[in-house]
Parts: structure tokens; sequence; C-alpha cells
């Protein structure tokens, strides 16, 4: 039995359109949501990245600017820039383009932002309530992931989620969001021994180790659901996931393709977070 082929792009058009109407009706209101992303140097795959945020903004009636700053900028000038978004009240997101060059220190950067224009949802006050089951910000690329498993209609309390990878931007957030939805997690990394017998064990198995066609079928438990966060270009310049796709569809119960799921639904998390902080800051603003 083939896998389900969960359907990205109608998941994604479904919310953005949700999304529009929400923003359109906050900016009738006298409060248009506002994204800043700022990109430094001249990294390919950022540009593309940048170039589609932007571009998702225009879709859904969110005012965006890109800055584009070059690759000598200090890491001073950077952070002096996000302190003058911080103050600025037509913008509710602030997004710094990962990697940054090698002489800035992102750690550093990313405390300079406002926690509450924190749309990425990288900096630690952010994380800290995400760990302890505050609302909030919710990381882009897990909190999509729970999405799809929902527009699909899976029932996550109860089930075994295994997560490959323990990455601070995927990994840890998305193990955290599944146990929020009442799932038994476990987290596999490069030093796990036996890692097949772990995820076959799987009800839900997410993958995001940034390493391409790690996952075979023989990882894979039959009718599982596999959600595929890799994006990978091997020498052959195809795009790719860390799940091979056509070995796993025959075992999986559905299964994510790579590109064309994950990726637009981090791009819609971040258009809902910017939505999310705007309404944040209307009611914030509002005199009593």
């Amino acid at each position: 039995m083939t896998a389900q082929i969960i359907n990205g792009k109608e998941i994604v058009s479904a919310l953005r359109e949700e999304i529009k109407a929400e923003a359109a009706e906050l900016t009738a209101q006298g409060t248009q949501p506002g994204l800043v992303v700022i990109i430094v140097g001249e990294d390919p795959a950022s540009k593309v990245y940048v170039n589609s945020k932007a571009k998702a903004c225009e879709q859904v009636g969110v005012y965006s600017e890109v800055h584009r700053l070059p690759e000598n900028t200090t890491q001073k000038e950077l952070i002096a820039l996000i302190h003058l978004f911080n103050q600025d009240k037509r913008i509710h997101g602030i997004l710094v383009q990962s990697p940054l060059p090698k002489h800035m220190n992102e750690e550093e950067v990313v405390d300079e932002i406002d926690p509450a224009k924190d749309v990425d949802c990288f900096h630690p006050v952010n994380v800290g309530n995400l760990m302890i089951g505050k609302p909030g910000m919710l990381p882009c690329t897990p909190g999509g992931v729970i999405e799809i498993l929902k527009k699909i209609d899976v029932s996550i309390a109860g089930k075994h989620a295994v997560v490959v990878g323990r990455s601070n931007i995927v990994g840890k957030p998305m193990a955290l969001l599944l146990l929020r939805e009442h799932a038994t997690v476990t987290i596999c990394h490069s030093r796990t021994p036996n890692m097949e017998e772990i995820t076959k064990q799987a009800d839900i198995l997410v993958v995001a180790v940034g390493k391409a066609n790690l996952i075979k079928a023989e990882h894979v438990k039959p009718g599982a659901v596999v959600i595929d966060v890799g994006m990978n270009r091997p020498v052959d310049g195809k795009l790719t996931g860390d799940v091979d796709f056509e070995a796993v569809k025959e075992v999986a119960g559905a299964i994510t393709p790579v590109p064309g799921t994950v990726g637009p639904m981090t791009i819609t998390m971040l258009l809902r977070n910017t939505l999310n902080a705007a309404s944040r800051s209307a009611k914030t603003n509002v005199s009593v």
C-alpha cells in the first residue's frame, strides 16, 4: 500500500487565506502587520528564502521590508539596526536570516531582538516560554509540522513520536510541541545506537538532520506518518529531503514530499507569528 502523499500546497493555501482575512481585518482597525527581514552577505539559499518570505507577505497583506547588508557589516552595525526596528511601531516581527557571516555571533544578535517581535522564536525568553508551556511565539518549522498533522487529522495524543535531530531550531522545539500535544516523545541523534530500532517504533516520525536520504524503508513502521524537514541539495543539484521518499512511501501511511510541504508551511507560520504579534501590539496600544 502506497502512503498518502500529504498535499502541502492545499494546506498552505487554506492557512494563508485565513491569515489574509485576519490581516485585512486588523489593518482595517488601524494596525497592518509588519515584518522586517535582515540579510547579511550573499548566501544564495538565504537570498531565495528571503525573496519567498517577501512574496508571501505581499500575498496576505503583511507589510514587509527587506534590508540587505554587505558581508563586511559589523555586528555592532547589525545590532544598531535591530534596535531601530525594536522601536518601530510599524514593525511587529523582526527576522535576521541565518546563517550570518563568520565574524558575527548569532546568539548575541538574537538576544538583541525584542522578544515580542521575535517571530522565529529564537530568543531565550520565547524558548523558555515554550519550555514551560506559556502562550506566545511558536518556532516556525515545528509549529508548521504540528499544523500539518492536525490538518490531515492525525491524533497526536498518546502516540509514540520520534524526532530524528536535536537542533535548537527544529529538533528540540519539535519534541516540546509534540509533548504539549500529549505524545510520548523520543529524540534520536548522531550518537544514538541502533537508531533503526527506535524509529521503527514511531507512529509519527519527524526527521530534521540535513542528511540526504538518511531514513530508509527499514527505519519506518508500516503505516507511520513521516514528516521530512530536511532540505539538501546533493551534487546533482536536485532538492531532496532526509527521507528516501520513493522507498519510504511504500511503507508509511502518510509522508511529506520535499520540496513543497514543510518549507512553505514554515513561511506560513512566520506570517501567522507576525499577525499574532501585531494583534498583541494593537491590544497593548488601546487606551483604557
